[in-house]
């Protein structure tokens, strides 16, 4: 006999994955399950610098969960090598922003949530071609490649038999008055307890095939493309991350170099254009001509998770008493995954947030 979990997770990316956990530590039982294959979507294409792009110009609720995170990464990480016995490669190797002309805030920003920042020296420039404007640097700023940190917690789960079902689409939902009775997916129907929906881009679009009926409280989360190349270097080519202006460059350990990203509005569109591919090596070799002798080995594209001002739905929902939202962070699920999934779980076990909650409300005004 099939037991009903505490818990089903419609959405397997980095959040619903890192969700999971957070149930799983706190005693519950849970089920994942995602149309396609687990964190191959956003969560798989993104590049993995865990501070958002240029902090101090986002809204605060984006901070709170980011910085909440920052504490909670290096903890996350050990516990995934000695666990799962696979590395996400959580890399604190500091974040070079070449040009900042709002240096005020920046710095402002950096003193009131303890980052630690210099000016930095003339040899950080030595194999960049840019026009430094005030550049800061961040030096205990990290990245966690994206796709080892998928792959870590997936087999996270699965050694914890934390039941995940690949291939599995939600196609309808059973109402009992104001309550969720059973989910039906292409791979069957399922009892449920409490639902949580992490389904990144799509979630908007998956409530309201669920719940045509209340579409007023449905999550906005609208497909962001951004596409994004890797370049084949040796290890130590480059030694930390660079943002310029409004793109950036990130060593991966093994030498690789990630340039990215495009902002694009296309719909559910997720193909690489040659306009994309121009774009991202002109600036890629511009700002690091040594590039020019290093192979470009991949372009992919992903779909991010767009909303209003970037902040994502975290909250109970106010009509269906056994249903949750945890979707929508834009350029920064792995940024705020950690946080955000601490504070769905605080919120459905009614236990105090580290994070104050009130920002990432479904009734918040748009």
């Amino acid at each position: 006999m099939t037991t009903t979990s505490d818990i089903t997770i419609i959405g397997g990316g980095v959040i619903g994955l890192l969700t999971a956990r957070e149930f799983f530590k706190a005693g519950l039982t849970v089920t994942v399950i995602d149309k396609n294959l687990l964190g191959q979507e956003a969560s798989w294409a993104g590049g993995g610098i865990l501070l958002p792009i240029y902090p101090w110009r986002q809204a605060d609720a984006i901070t709170r969960l980011a910085i909440q995170s920052l504490r909670l990464y290096p903890i996350l990480a050990e516990q995934l090598i000695a666990e799962a016995h696979l590395d996400p490669e959580w890399y604190p190797c500091g974040l070079l922003i070449t040009k900042n002309p709002d240096i005020t805030a920046a710095v402002d920003w950096c003193k009131a949530n303890n980052i630690v920042f210099q000016t930095p020296g003339a040899e950080f420039f030595n194999s960049l071609d840019t026009e430094p404007d005030n550049p800061l640097w961040l030096p205990e700023i990290a990245q966690a490649r994206n796709p080892r940190l998928v792959k870590s917690l997936k087999q996270y789960l699965i050694n914890k038999s934390i039941r995940l079902i690949e291939h599995c689409e939600a196609t309808g939902i059973s109402l009992d008055k104001n309550r969720i009775a059973s989910i039906t997916t292409t791979s069957g129907q399922f009892a449920v307890n409490q639902v949580v929906i992490s389904a990144g881009a799509w979630t908007g679009q998956l409530f309201k095939r669920l719940f045509p009926g209340i579409v007023n409280t449905a999550p906005k989360i609208l497909p962001v493309k951004g596409q994004m190349l890797l370049f084949e270097t040796r290890p130590g080519t480059l030694r930390t991350m660079v943002l310029d202006g409004d793109q950036y460059l990130i060593p991966r350990r093994d030498g690789k170099i990630l340039a990215g990203s495009t902002v694009e509005q296309d719909d559910f569109n997720k193909n690489t254009t040659a306009a994309a591919r121009n774009q991202l090596t002109e600036f890629a070799l511009n700002l690091m001509p040594s590039l020019k002798n290093a192979p470009l080995i991949h372009h992919w594209a992903g779909l991010r998770p767009g909303t209003e001002q970037g902040i994502p739905y975290i909250d109970r929902h106010p009509d269906i008493s056994n249903l949750s939202i945890n979707a929508g962070h834009f350029r920064n699920g792995l940024v705020m995954g950690p946080a955000s999934a601490q504070l769905m779980v605080d919120l459905i076990l009614g236990r105090p947030t580290a994070v104050a909650p009130e920002p990432y409300q479904l009734s918040r005004p748009h």
